[in-house]
């Protein structure tokens, strides 16, 4: 790797002697590591163990080598998701600050590792509104979040600007900001090329103008979690204290152990904690959490009744939905066209406010489709944790069976499988809905998901 001269002069200038030891571990091999999904019981991996936990995560681990992740149907299956560990901190932000139900915005969510992180560490009862301005990328966000099964979430492709008109909206917003990516330069070597001190000034600033347009969405007392990937201290402590002294948040600490060797403020001497790659197993990453201060909350007014489209009648609910959820009493439907979903309480409340604002991708569990006579199951509801388990007669497919379902591809199923709407499970994890006719199932499975590659490696490992 061929790192840029002027990152090397401003970066020993920061680190002094350490420089040496960083770029070491530039040059060395990339740590893989993963966070399971307890909701979807998914077991502790024992490859590499008792020393593959990554410390400051409960659900993280390392693994001794990288799967073919492609080609491992529970990685499809929303049972782990691929996470670099050092990204995996923002845990204990949340467990230390958020003890009871809160409405959180990811706001530069996509692929999805840190919206699904905090789904599975929020307190029960709160919403996750994870948002991605960009509209391919929001669509592999939505698709990431429904691949992990939480029905507390909205997904939502707007401006940060847009988002930042709901006036104190959210208890807690996260903001993993666009930044110059040094501390990916061993992940995606070609990033070299594209850095310079122009575009860590123009990320800096760029920076400054997301929390400016976000800040006003933020509760009186509420949280930010600010974090970026990158060492340099312009888009990591100047811009922090550019949102103390501007804004007037406090900066608060996290309490860490001295063998996660984190590194505090290079500058200043606000609470901020960075990770660097010679000194933990991860990647380059920078953390900080600030408390803006308290004041008169304005009241949010919520529509009490959705729009209904005129001139179209809403299909009927089939009787069988209730079925299909383990607790159906604790949600409510909402028909969008011929598409029904359920939304959690969580969901519900604040539902018509985002609809009549924000772009709105995914919202609670996409139950089915209502076609003809025939009420269709959908992905997300396979996937879903509130999936009842016995709401569909399954099948369990071996692995070069899930491969031909997860690459829409025909399959057969036993002769003795039940006729209609059957969900194909993987190591017991759900996959996904085909429809059973007999002598042939058709593959419901989504095409805009499927594998696409025609390749196929000669030996596969899996998770489990």
């Amino acid at each position: 790797m061929a790192l840029p001269i002027d990152f090397i002069t401003r970066t020993r200038a920061l680190l002094g002697n350490e420089f040496d030891r960083l770029e070491a571990a530039l040059g060395a091999d990339v740590p893989v590591s993963i966070r399971i999904n307890e909701k979807k019981g998914t077991p502790a991996p024992q490859a590499g163990a008792p020393d593959n936990r990554v410390a400051w995560c409960e659900t993280g681990y390392y693994l001794p080598e990288r799967l073919s992740f492609t080609f491992d149907p529970l990685f499809h299956a929303g049972a782990y998701y691929v996470q670099e560990a050092s990204s995996m901190f923002l845990e204990q932000a949340i467990r230390n600050y958020v003890k009871a139900p809160v409405r959180c915005l990811d706001l530069c969510a996509a692929p999805g590792g840190k919206s699904t992180h905090l789904l599975s560490l929020l307190p029960e009862g709160s919403l996750l509104v994870s948002n991605e301005v960009i509209r391919s990328r929001s669509n592999i966000l939505a698709e990431n979040i429904a691949k992990w099964g939480n029905p507390n979430s909205i997904v939502t492709n707007n401006d940060p600007e847009e988002i930042g008109r709901l006036t104190h909206l959210f208890d807690v917003i996260v903001t993993d900001v666009p930044c110059s990516g040094e501390g990916m330069f061993r992940k995606d070597t070609d990033s070299t090329g594209e850095w310079s001190v122009a575009n860590v000034e123009l990320c800096a600033g760029r920076q400054r103008r997301i929390i400016h347009d976000i800040w006003n969405a933020l509760k009186p007392g509420g949280l930010l979690v600010y974090s970026t990937c990158t060492y340099n201290t312009e888009e990591d402590e100047e811009n922090i204290h550019y949102i103390i002294e501007e804004l007037g948040a406090e900066a608060l600490s996290i309490p860490v152990k001295e063998e996660w060797q984190t590194t505090g403020p290079l500058k200043y001497d606000h609470p901020v904690y960075r990770f660097f790659p010679h000194k933990t197993k991860g990647e380059g990453f920078f953390l900080a959490v600030l408390r803006k201060a308290e004041g008169e909350t304005e009241e949010i007014r919520f529509k009490s009744k959705n729009k209904k489209e005129k001139g179209k009648a809403v299909p009927a609910t089939p009787e069988a939905v209730k079925s299909y959820l383990s607790d159906a009493d604790l949600f409510s439907s909402e028909w969008n066209g011929n598409f029904l979903r359920m939304h959690p309480e969580s969901v519900r409340q604040v539902y018509p406010l985002l609809r009549e604002h924000l772009r709105i991708l995914s919202a609670g569990i996409c139950i089915g489709e209502a076609k003809g006579k025939d009420f269709i199951p959908a992905q997300e509801l396979a996937l879903s944790t509130a999936l009842h388990p016995d709401a569909f007669p399954s099948v369990e497919l071996d692995w070069d069976n899930a491969i031909r379902y997860l690459k829409k591809e025909a399959l057969l199923l036993p002769d003795d499988t039940e006729k209609g709407y059957v969900l194909l499970r993987y190591k017991g994890f759900p996959l996904g809905f085909a429809k059973h006719l007999g002598n042939r199932a058709n593959n419901l499975y989504p095409q805009e998901w499927r594998i696409r590659t025609s390749y196929i490696p000669e030996k596969v490992t899996t998770l489990l």
